[in-house]
């Protein structure tokens, strides 16, 4: 299967609110169904113009069932308006049924004097090292090879243990459309399972069902930085925990609850 990809977005247009996601969207358990990435930037760009003029400070998806490289519908909703705190909910669904939702939670913002604070963050992408690529991870054009690029400041993309990884996108999140802050980040922050992985990929699974995003401040420029460390039960269940970085510091940090089993 080829490496090469002529594709310029993760998603294209299909009419109706509808649209195709391209082999840059693939994952890398199966080049038939999407990484969690794509498709948690993609719901994001729907519940964010919700919020507005809200910070989005959560954002919570829920992979409900492999998203598969088919086209797919999205749509959203208020749950809950308000002036200081809103939500709104998006799903994503493929011949009618939801293959992914997301609840994004608002927080109005304000002028206020605050105290000071440490505001250090890992080297940055200029100082780290691109990945050297694991033949098993490199075996078709997907989301982790060629969707995003990778530079990583400790571990490697496919050798276990914890990692420090700036990631930005290589293509837009939907052709024809600069990614918002948000869409950045939700697209990173979906690799903290993968990079920090107790395991190369060989023996067991380690998918994340579900990705919770909280953000103090959106991220300025392309780079989001994971600081990512999983932690593996004996019975089967896992979590990975990433810190959120820009190049300018702290935004905030992540969680997937994973679930383990032998390949």
């Amino acid at each position: 299967m080829s490496t090469v990809s002529t594709a310029t977005a993760l998603f294209e247009p299909a009419g109706s609110g509808r649209w195709v996601p391209t082999e840059l969207a693939r994952g890398p358990w199966t080049p038939d169904a999407l990484h969690g990435g794509p498709a948690a930037a993609l719901l994001a760009r729907a519940v964010e113009p919700l919020l507005e003029p809200l910070h989005p400070a959560r954002l919570t998806v829920e992979l409900l069932r492999p998203v598969p490289l088919a086209p797919l519908s999205v749509h959203a909703r208020v749950t809950r308006d308000g002036r200081k705190v809103r939500l709104a909910e998006a799903h994503l669904d493929h011949d009618g049924v939801s293959v992914a939702t997301a609840v994004g939670l608002g927080i109005r913002r304000a002028d206020l004097r605050v105290p000071e604070q440490p505001n250090g963050r890992p080297p940055g992408p200029d100082e780290a090292g691109e990945p050297v690529w694991d033949p098993a991870m490199d075996q078709y054009a997907a989301f982790h090879n060629r969707g995003v690029e990778h530079r990583f400041v400790r571990g490697e993309l496919g050798v276990p243990g914890p990692a420090t990884d700036w990631i930005r996108l290589r293509v837009p999140v939907v052709d024809g459309e600069t990614p918002s802050p948000l869409q950045r980040v939700a697209a990173a922050a979906d690799f903290g399972n993968g990079i920090s992985g107790l395991d190369a990929m060989r023996q067991l699974l380690f998918i994340n069902p579900d990705l919770t995003i909280h953000l103090h401040r959106l991220p300025a420029g392309e780079w989001v930085c994971l600081d990512a460390v999983s932690r593996y039960e004996p019975h089967g269940v896992g979590l990975a925990v990433s810190n959120l970085y820009d190049e300018q510091g702290p935004i905030g940090t992540s969680a997937q609850s994973l679930l383990l089993d032998h390949r």
